[in-house]
């Protein structure tokens, strides 16, 4: 892992080392724990920071055979945790996590070994000295990642308190909040329905007993994340919903599960419709970007669900038919002239060009690029998950208008992806130049699109 991994050609490297290694990071997706960054946090050890919460290397382990306590288990030390984290690393060739454990190594600690059993414990000791020094702390890292912006994912009902105590406290990195209301929408189970209302209720002040109630309360609250420079927000949901409802029908359903009765299949799928549309219509009127993650089938293994819960490592990519509900979703917003900003993320690669023809219909000259194509986001965000969004985009769309990589990670340890990301799309220029298929004589304007992809774009785009 040199100081030209992944670039192939010439031109490539002059790229990344010219231009995209520059410039700064605007991480404006990831779920940083907010309070951390408030206390800026000190990491007892390598495996806190780098095996902590960090379900893709427990996926790993699990398939190498690795029992569960190392993984998940309180009853073993983080020394014997990292120790098979490092048997587990050789079996890891041309799985993503292998590039990115030794970028992690070389560019938080300046670690160029290889990690294994025999190099572990010297890497692990000389990893934990560092972790002791102030530097390495939680804003230390975000500092030697220049880290210009980070947006965390939050509830309507956080009080975003850690927010507020890291922007008095005068740290040079912005951390913004981002709006993430599923479980406004989230009428599944009636019971913990009304609770989370319940919770609305107080952090509000409004008190909710019908539908325009709760649009209120969260109105209350949306107003609150704005205040605190909140400029995005964020939908985990299956699939897109666009059922038709009448505003009548989403009160009386709204009536019955506060009640306490289940839903029916269809109540279920208009309720999400009305309230997709009224959190896009929220974040329209102060102009705020909208983000959409879909397609990941959650907690499959109800087993290890029941014990450990969700976020875990056991979930996966499903298969959903929704480019029409997509396009009839955004088609509705837009007739009444209040789709705003979008991003779209699609967790199914054959969805690439569904989602990148989709763009098109609905840009309307008003923002350069206002309908995203999103990053590859999660089991997409490697090597070839990246270079098909990329391609895709390219084929379909503009390429030049990207708002680029995101971590969407827990970790201090994840910023190495935006390098990552930055190599794979210099390759991908580059290789476009030396092939021919982009003049030579306008590399002043490839250079542009490199610095642009890299940071400029997002930093006009959501405008921090």
């Amino acid at each position: 892992m040199d100081d030209n991994f992944l670039l192939q050609t010439e031109t490539a490297q002059k790229l990344y080392h010219e231009h995209a290694a520059k410039m700064p990071i605007i991480d404006y997706h990831c779920h940083l724990i907010p309070q951390m960054v408030a206390d800026d946090h000190t990491f007892k050890s390598l495996t806190e920071i780098w095996l902590g919460g960090d379900h893709y290397k427990w996926r790993a382990m699990r398939t190498n055979g690795v029992d569960e306590r190392f993984c998940t288990g309180k009853d073993t030390s983080d020394w014997e945790k990292f120790e098979k984290w490092a048997e587990t690393v050789p079996y890891t060739f041309r799985n993503p996590l292998y590039h990115w454990t030794h970028l992690e190594l070389k560019t938080a600690f300046g670690i160029d070994k290889i990690l294994n059993p025999k190099t572990a414990r010297e890497i692990y000791d000389e990893c934990n000295e560092k972790l002791a020094q102030p530097e390495y702390s939680a804003r230390g890292m975000m500092r030697r990642y220049r880290v210009e912006a980070v947006c965390t994912t939050d509830d309507p009902i956080d009080s975003l308190e850690y927010h507020i105590k890291t922007r008095e406290s005068g740290f040079e990195v912005k951390m913004l909040p981002t709006w993430r209301p599923d479980k406004a929408m989230a009428v599944e189970v009636p019971g913990d329905f009304r609770a989370y209302m319940e919770k609305l209720s107080e952090v509000s002040g409004i008190t909710i007993s019908v539908f325009d109630d709760m649009i209120a309360a969260l109105r209350t609250r949306h107003d609150f994340f704005a205040a605190q420079g909140c400029k995005l927000s964020d939908h985990g949901i299956e699939e897109f919903y666009a059922e038709d409802y009448t505003e009548s029908e989403i009160k009386a359903i709204f009536d019955k599960v506060y009640g306490g009765a289940n839903l029916s299949k269809e109540e279920i799928l208009k309720f999400k419709s009305a309230m997709l549309v009224i959190f896009g219509e929220m974040d329209w009127e102060k102009g705020w970007t909208q983000q959409f993650h879909y397609g990941a089938i959650r907690n499959n293994n109800t087993k290890m669900f029941k014990l450990l819960g969700a976020d875990t490592g056991f979930d996966s990519i499903g298969e959903f038919t929704t480019a029409k509900a997509m396009s009839k979703f955004l088609d509705r917003l837009n007739s009444n002239g209040k789709l705003t900003k979008t991003i779209l993320y699609n967790l199914n690669p054959c969805a690439n060009e569904v989602i990148a023809t989709m763009l098109g219909n609905f840009q309307d000259g008003t923002v350069a690029g206002k309908i995203q194509f999103g990053s590859g986001w999660w089991f997409l965000d490697q090597k070839d998950g990246m270079e098909k969004q990329m391609n895709a985009l390219s084929v379909l769309g503009l390429l030049s208008r990207f708002v680029g990589m995101l971590t969407d990670s827990r970790s201090f340890l994840s910023y190495p992806r935006h390098e990552y990301f930055r190599r794979t799309l210099c390759n991908l220029v580059g290789r476009d130049v030396e092939n021919g298929e982009i003049p030579v004589s306008e590399m002043e304007r490839v250079n542009q699109m490199i610095e642009d992809i890299s940071y400029n774009n997002a930093k006009d785009f959501f405008r921090f």
